[in-house]
């Protein structure tokens, strides 16, 4: 990528290079040939002042031989131009001086240029010769009866030396700039791609025990948010397989025992001992019956882990009155509702619900028979309490925070279950924004979760 991305800067400079350079050469050219001609003009000029005086009205010669011989003596050829004089149709005089090269005097140039000039005008033009393409300009001298041509002549090529001197020196930087673009653009390609060379590497260094592998986000271009969402990715990833590896553990961890104790009683089983068998098979059935709620908890536990809800507003007394009606069912313990809110939540109902009877099953647990179990729900600021408080002996001190742990038990009255259910209350409340509570005394323990409310002019809105 890096070398395609090079490749295309390069390829772009180098035709802006190259546009450039094409137009200032045509430029640069044209001007040189209408220089040319402007130059050749003024001579034209000069040795029309010197045959006629400033006036223009009389010769300042008596013959055209003497004109043409002083104008070509005179009329000074500058760099890379030449002059002739033509008498009578044959060259006759030359420059005094040293020229660049000498105008052509073969007939076929010769004639050329008189054939031009026969109607008496001043023309101009261009012959190839063997010095190369001349520009040249004729004008008849005629003064008496003889009639003579001055001939001034540029050479083309010699003129457009200088200018191409100058286009080499255009050619040569221009390579030398696009050398230097090509070598800041691979530095700056090198850095863009950087980020990206990072997400490749740090994905080859990502195994199922190193997840923690993150990519640092430098700046705040697109490349730079492409890496932040990686990171984010790779967060749900890590998150995903600790979710995973967790429940696994959980599996392993709960279904251990009741495999062990099938699987013992089965290995020291009397066959031929009717009672044994049938003692041996409701212990199976009973293990059997364990596991299967084992499973049906883990699965909740997993489901609430992967932050899933489908949120409703729902009034907080609905909630309340829902599950007292279904707590009613439980025997063995009398059920009391001391307070219900009035606010609107807006949270997943059944999910709701099913943390808050895991509280009631809890609190059934570590319940004397025959005890109250108060259910309620409570108003706080932005935010409602749904909460239950037992008749039990109370959680031992310090151990108000780990209960919520996974297999944590109560170790009062010697606590059975897997361990898994205020671990599931927890995973559900934190899916809500919310937080767990608890007060625990020698009298009992509440315990309830906080959840926020929906404010009063969204509860507006909605019901518009």
């Amino acid at each position: 990528m890096r070398s395609r991305i090079l490749a295309t800067i390069l390829m772009v400079a180098a035709l802006g290079l190259v546009a450039a350079g094409g137009t200032a050469y045509l430029v640069g050219r044209q001007s040189v040939l209408v220089g040319i001609d402007q130059r050749l003009n003024e001579q034209v000029a000069a040795a029309r002042l010197l045959a006629l005086g400033a006036t223009g009205d009389a010769a300042q010669f008596d013959t055209t031989r003497e004109a043409l011989e002083r104008i070509v003596a005179q009329v000074v050829p500058d760099r890379h131009s030449s002059s002739l004089g033509i008498l009578e149709g044959r060259p006759a005089f030359v420059p005094g001086v040293a020229a660049a090269f000498s105008v052509p005097t073969d007939p076929a140039f010769v004639d050329r240029v008189l054939g031009e000039v026969s109607d008496g005008s001043v023309r101009i033009g261009t012959a190839t010769t063997d010095l190369g393409d001349l520009r040249y300009i004729a004008a008849p001298v005629a003064i008496d009866a003889e009639r003579g041509v001055f001939v001034i002549a540029v050479d083309v090529r010699a003129e457009l030396a200088d200018f191409g001197s100058a286009m080499a020196a255009y050619n040569a930087v221009a390579a030398g700039v696009v050398v230097i673009i090509g070598l800041i653009g691979w530095v700056v390609a090198g850095r863009l791609l950087a980020p990206i060379r990072r997400l490749r590497l740090a994905a080859e260094d990502i195994t199922a025990t190193d997840r923690g592998v993150r990519i640092p986000v430098v700046g705040r271009d697109d490349v730079s948010a492409l890496t932040a969402t990686v990171n984010d990715m790779l967060d749900r990833l890590d998150a995903a397989l600790t979710s995973q590896r967790r429940l696994l553990d959980d599996v392993r961890h709960e279904l251990k025992t009741p495999i062990t104790i099938v699987r013992g009683h089965l290995e020291l089983l009397n066959a031929e001992d009717p009672a044994e068998v049938m003692s041996t098979r409701m212990i199976a059935i009973d293990e059997l019956d364990r596991m299967s709620g084992l499973i049906d908890e883990i699965e909740v536990l997993a489901e609430s882990r992967m932050l899933v809800t489908r949120r409703n507003a729902v009034h907080a007394g609905e909630l309340t009155a829902e599950v007292f009606a279904k707590s009613r069912g439980i025997a063995g313990h009398q059920w009391k509702v001391t307070n219900t809110a009035t606010s609107t939540v807006s949270v997943d109902r059944p999910k709701i619900v099913q943390a808050w009877l895991q509280l009631v099953d809890n609190a059934v647990k570590y319940s004397p028979a025959g005890s109250t179990i108060i259910i309620g729900s409570g108003d706080f600021e932005g935010a409602v309490e749904f909460w239950v408080q037992d008749s039990g002996p109370g959680i031992p001190p310090g151990a108000e925070l780990t209960i919520f742990d996974r297999h944590a038990r109560g170790e009062t009255q010697g606590a059975s279950g897997s361990g898994l259910g205020l671990s599931i209350v927890r995973s559900i409340v934190t899916a809500h924004a919310g937080r767990v509570a608890v007060a625990s005394t020698a009298a009992g323990t509440r315990i309830g979760f906080v959840v926020p409310a929906v404010p009063a002019h969204v509860r507006e809105a909605v019901s518009a």
